[in-house]
C-alpha cells in the first residue's frame, strides 16, 4: 500500500477515536464551541511545520486562492465539524457513525457527477462492502437505540457527511498548487476565526473556565489528533483519488468499537468481528490500482 493510502488509513482511525472523544465532550461542550476548539488546537499543532513552507510560497498569493481555501476549510473543518457535534448532541455515537459512513460513497457520486473520477464497478462495490461492513459493527447498537431515533441529529449528520464529500472532491487543485501544511493551516486558521464568531451566541469565553478536567483532556485530544489526522487527510486527497481516500473511513467504527472494548469493556458482539470481513473486501477493492484512473 502506498503512503497516501497509510495516510488515509490513519485518519480512518483518528476519526472514529475524535467521534468517541466528541461523544464525550458535547455534553458539556456546545457543538460550535467545541469545533472552534478543536481546531484552534488543530493550527497550534500544525503552525511550526507550516511556517518554513509558508514562507516559500509566491507574494502575493492570487486573491482566488486565497477565498477558495478559506471557504473550504470553513466548510471542511467548521461547518461539517458543528453539524457532526450538533448531531452527536442528539443521537447515539452507533447511528452516528453509520451515517457518516455514507461519506464516501457520497464522494464517489460527486466526483463522477463533476468528471473528477470514473465511478468503476470495483470502487463502487468497494464503497458499498465497506458501509455493509459499518453496518454489521453497529448492529447491535442500532437495534437497542431504535427507539430513541432524532430526526434533526441524522440529518445533521448527513448533511455533515454531504459537506465533507464536497470539499474532498473540491480540494485537489489547490493540493497541487501549493504544499499540503501550509494548506491545511491556513484551512484551519479560516475556520477557527469563522466559528469563533459563529459560537458567540454559546458564550464559549465564559464558559471556557466551567469545563471539566475530563472535557479539556476530550478536546485537547480531538484537538492534537485533528491537526495531525487532517495533514495525513489532505496529503492522501493531493496524491490519490477523492473515493479511494473516503473509503478508509469505514475504519472510524471500527476503531470506535475496539476502543469502547479495551477503555470502557464494551464488548463486541459476533456481528462486530464479522464486519470486519466486508470491511477489509471493499477497502481492498477500492483500493486496487486499476482503479485508480486520473481524468
Amino acid at each position: 500500500m502506498n503512503l497516501a493510502l497509510w495516510a488515509a488509513a490513519g485518519t480512518g482511525v483518528q476519526v472514529g477515536a475524535a467521534i468517541v472523544a466528541s461523544r464525550l465532550a458535547v455534553a458539556e461542550v456546545p457543538p460550535l464551541t467545541l469545533a472552534m476548539l478543536r481546531y484552534a488546537i488543530g493550527f497550534a499543532c500544525l503552525l511550526p511545520f507550516a511556517l518554513r513552507p509558508l514562507a516559500a510560497l509566491p507574494r502575493p498569493l492570487p486573491v482566488r486562492d486565497v477565498a477558495a481555501m478559506a471557504a473550504l476549510g470553513i466548510v471542511q473543518f467548521g461547518v461539517l465539524i458543528a453539524l457532526l457535534n450538533f448531531g452527536l448532541q442528539r443521537i447515539p455515537a452507533a447511528p452516528a457513525a453509520l451515517i457518516f459512513s455514507l461519506f464516501p460513497l457520497l464522494t464517489l457520486g460527486l466526483a463522477a457527477a463533476l468528471g473528477r473520477e470514473r465511478a468503476s464497478w470495483r470502487l463502487l462495490a468497494g464503497v458499498v462492502l465497506s458501509i455493509a461492513g459499518v453496518a454489521l459493527t453497529l448492529l447491535p447498537k442500532l437495534q437497542a437505540g431504535a427507539r430513541h431515533g432524532n430526526w434533526w441529529g441524522e440529518l445533521a449528520v448527513l448533511a455533515a457527511a454531504i459537506a465533507g464529500a464536497l470539499c474532498s472532491v473540491l480540494y485537489r487543485p489547490w493540493l497541487q498548487r501549493y504544499p499540503v501544511l501550509p494548506v491545511s493551516a491556513f484551512a484551519m486558521l479560516a475556520s477557527v476565526a469563522a466559528l469563533a464568531l459563529l459560537a458567540l451566541p454559546e458564550g464559549w469565553p465564559a464558559r471556557l473556565a466551567t469545563f471539566s478536567p475530563l472535557a479539556w483532556g476530550a478536546i485537547a485530544f480531538i484537538g492534537l489528533s485533528s491537526g495531525i489526522g487532517y495533514f495525513w487527510w489532505l496529503y492522501a486527497l493531493k496524491h490519490e483519488s477523492p473515493t479511494r481516500v473516503t473509503v478508509f473511513l469505514a475504519l472510524n467504527p471500527v476503531t470506535a468499537a475496539l476502543l469502547g472494548w479495551l477503555l470502557l469493556g464494551e464488548q463486541p458482539g459476533a456481528t462486530g468481528w464479522l464486519a470486519l470481513l466486508p470491511i477489509a473486501a471493499g477497502l481492498w477493492l477500492a483500493t486496487r490500482p486499476a482503479d485508480n484512473p486520473r481524468p
